[in-house]
């Protein structure tokens, strides 16, 4: 699991696609791989990657962040550092993509590449968010992300989540719902995230439990 080189994490807003690239990158570079984060969400300002810098720093981790990240200027600008991607390949990448029409547009800029290189690419959905609240939708966006990135996806991430109202029964009522959005996709579920602290108490009844560290926070 996630042994790719350059590994693409996408999803729509809420998802909690950039805690789980976080952690991501941050268990892989514990496991001492060489990592870089390319935070490529241009289009929302309130979750990004690059907000992680400092943890993700100490952990040896590179990060590649939008130009005005950390600002309060607002920029679709994308640092030409991201070339790091492809021409270092002792680089281990992850990629945090924005979740609209915007940042799948600017993850297919690089398609090209991607395809040259090799990549995985893991749609990460929450079922308790509107606009991907049944399977149907669910796949729907993901296929929106794929039409655009022009990158298909290669496996699906189950992060169904209620932020801190998450329990035992939210976890387990999704058990079936990502089943079922596999089903439709064609595509394999890799891992179910979890909150860290539910994560050991749910490993029976959910697949591939992926334990995940609450490092992206809301400013609220």
């Amino acid at each position: 699991m996630f042994q790719d080189r350059l590994q693409i994490i996408t999803g729509h807003y809420g998802s909690g696609k950039t805690t789980f690239a976080v952690n991501l990158a941050l268990d892989m570079a514990r496991a001492g791989r060489k990592v870089c984060l390319a935070d490529m969400d241009i289009v929302n300002p309130y979750f990004r990657a690059a907000d992680s810098r400092k943890t993700l720093e100490a952990a040896g981790v590179r990060v590649i962040a939008p130009v005005y990240a950390g600002t309060n200027l607002d920029s679709p600008a994308l640092p030409g550092e991201l070339a790091v991607m492809f021409d270092d390949p002792t680089y281990t990448v992850v990629l945090d993509v924005g979740g609209d029409d915007a940042g799948a547009a600017a993850l297919g800029a690089y398609a090209a590449r991607f395809r040259e290189a090799g990549y995985a690419q893991f749609y990460v959905f929450n079922a308790r968010r509107p606009l991907t609240s049944t399977p149907e939708e669910t796949v729907r966006v993901l296929r929106e992300i794929e039409s655009i990135s022009r990158l298909p996806a290669t496996g699906l991430v189950n992060n169904t989540n209620l932020g801190a109202e998450t329990d035992m029964a939210v976890l387990t009522a999704s058990a079936a719902f990502a089943e079922q959005t596999a089903a439709l996709a064609g595509l394999p579920l890799v891992c179910t995230g979890v909150r860290q602290d539910l994560a050991e108490a749910v490993r029976l009844c959910l697949p591939a439990v992926y334990p995940l560290t609450m490092w992206v926070m809301p400013p609220w």
